[in-house]
């Protein structure tokens, strides 16, 4: 079995697990950030799951005058759509490709696998997710966006044309404006991806409504 480039945490809801879900934080945060989460969904019903929290690598972010932090990719400016660092972002979709293949070496075939982030982890999942070659059991994104779009349609892969996507946003983000949030939902949408859209009276967070949600909505792509 390959060893994926990326430092993860794991932790398993029970025994022997049938289905994997790989998280993807956001920028300047860590593996660590949603490990809290795990203990706090509703999964009855679901099967033993793998969660995978993995660290993202450390970089220069212009955006934040070069400081080295864990990022997915770059960020060059306050305008998420018009200058975006492709290399970047396609660089960290290998990182994520090779966790998947992880999981099928381990024995959970990818329609047991969900992609899930936050922020930049979302728009990595949605990167990823969109074009992988096998279906999935799902892509779950969290207060991001689609990132690169134009590419998308020409780039996207039919094994995930009808996986079920889940898109949550605070509307009162200011880091992910939830206007940004809504273009990539009708962007999905007119390319005929079935969206679960929800909004929360939040900022650029997670809240308590918004667990229940996503417990549910892993009950259902899982059971």
């Amino acid at each position: 079995m390959t060893t994926p480039s990326l430092e993860s945490i794991e932790i398993e809801s029970g025994p022997n697990p049938t289905a994997a879900v790989i998280w993807l934080h956001g920028l300047g945060a860590d593996g660590n950030d949603f490990v809290p989460i795990v203990r706090e969904l509703d999964l009855s019903g679901c099967p033993a799951i793998r969660f995978i929290f993995p660290h993202a690598p450390t970089m220069p972010v212009t955006i934040n005058y070069g400081y080295v932090m864990r990022a997915w990719y770059d960020i060059l400016g306050t305008d998420l759509t018009n200058r975006e660092d492709e290399a970047g972002l396609r660089k960290s979709q290998m990182l994520v490709e090779e966790l998947i293949a992880r999981e099928k070496a381990r024995g959970i075939p990818a329609g047991r696998i969900v992609l899930a982030g936050f922020s930049q982890g979302c728009a990595m999942t949605l990167q990823t997710g969109l074009r992988h070659p096998e279906k999935l059991a799902g892509l779950l994104g969290l207060s991001g966006y689609l990132p690169i779009h134009t590419k998308l349609p020409a780039e996207r892969h039919a094994a995930n044309q009808d996986t079920p996507v889940f898109l949550a946003h605070g509307r009162s983000d200011p880091i992910v404006p939830v206007q940004r949030a809504e273009m990539s939902r009708d962007f999905l949408q007119t390319l005929g991806y079935e969206v679960e859209w929800h909004t929360y009276p939040m900022d650029h967070s997670v809240c308590e409504e918004e667990i229940a949600d996503i417990g549910a909505w892993l009950q259902r792509v899982l059971a």
